[in-house]
């Protein structure tokens, strides 16, 4: 009788109840796949890869570290990757070649834009999406504490030893670079250039008398000169920086330093190409609160780091700019130069 009831529904006898497992392990399946695809669809699950193209201790690696904190506060974790080497190249070329899921995101500067302007890496601005700017950085000329007194004496000095006096920077033919070789030029004579893998390292042998002075950020070498160690002499800008108020800037001693057009250093985050739009809006936002938040501002403002509201497609059309710019300028100052 139960055989026929089960015929009679359309069943083969005992295939009711597989059916009714069947159907149960089905939906479990379903509610298991489609809780999957939400965990995939939360961005982000985990923690996202900041790759910093230079040393630990420099003034990008640091900037990255004190916005860490502020950046779970608004949803994203980060966990600081310091892959130096080829003027920051090395490290942006793992960006680019990353799965565009958001998870590898990294920290581009103006000195790999400048690698970049001279054809010394494979790298193109359009392997990158940007999401936010987070610093632009005036740079400055500095000496040993019982160095030069001033720039007009430092140039004196370069023209006394033509081809002898060293300056050292995070790298070559990047912007440091350029305003040493600027430098220079206004001395009317050679010099060494002794480039690093960061600026850690630079103002390191700077205050240890390894070379005779440096082009670094203001951030990369406060503490320095706070200890006594060294001092700027001049501001590779058209103004003074609050933070050093009584150190004139180039133009102000009569060297120009802009013969081919204006550059800024900067550094901005971006992901790899073709990165998921809505992935893009959620680490725009968390980067534009976090670089807006008091803390990381005042943490610029004590450091001499000039911040503003750049991100998404701002970004990359400013990006392109300062390429362009950079396009005439590396390629005027280091003509013929290997």
């Amino acid at each position: 009788m139960k055989h026929s009831l089960a015929l009679a529904r359309g069943f083969a006898p005992g295939l009711a109840p597989t059916l009714a497992l069947g159907a149960t392990l089905g939906a479990v399946l379903l509610l298991a796949t489609a809780g999957s695809a939400y965990a995939q669809d939360k961005f982000p699950s985990r923690e996202v890869r900041l790759i910093v193209p230079w040393n630990a201790g420099g003034s990008n690696d640091i900037a990255a570290r004190v916005l860490a904190p502020i950046l779970a506060e608004n949803g994203v974790r980060i966990i600081v990757d310091n892959v130096p080497g080829g003027t920051g190249t090395i490290g942006m070329g793992r960006v680019a070649g990353s799965n565009p899921d958001g998870y590898t995101i990294g920290m581009g500067t103006s000195s790999t834009l400048s690698m970049i302007a001279q054809n010394k890496t494979p790298l193109r601005n359009d392997q990158f999406t940007g999401i936010a700017r987070v610093s632009s950085d005036p740079l400055m000329l500095l000496v040993k504490t019982d160095g030069a007194k001033d720039v007009d004496a430092f140039v004196a000095q370069m023209k006394a030893n033509p081809g002898k006096i060293t300056i050292g920077t995070p790298g070559s033919y990047n912007i440091n670079h350029i305003f040493a070789t600027m430098t220079a030029k206004a001395a009317g004579v050679d010099y060494v250039n002794v480039p690093y893998p960061g600026g850690a390292k630079v103002i390191t042998d700077l205050a240890g008398g390894q070379i005779d002075a440096a082009v670094l950020k203001p951030s990369e070498s406060i503490a320095q000169i706070k200890a006594g160690q060294v001092k700027p002499i001049a501001i590779f800008d058209n103004q003074r920086l609050s933070v050093f108020p009584d150190v004139p800037t180039m133009k102000e001693k009569g060297y120009d330093v802009f013969p081919y057009g204006p550059v800024v250093q900067m550094a901005y985050i971006v992901a790899p190409a073709k990165i998921p739009p809505e992935v893009r809006k959620t680490l725009v936002e968390a980067f534009r609160k976090s670089i807006q938040d008091p803390r990381f501002k005042t943490f610029a403002a004590e450091n001499g780091v000039l911040v503003d509201d750049l991100t998404g497609d701002a970004l990359d059309a400013e990006v392109n700019a300062v390429q362009k710019s950079l396009n005439a300028v590396a390629t005027q100052v280091f003509k013929g130069a290997e």
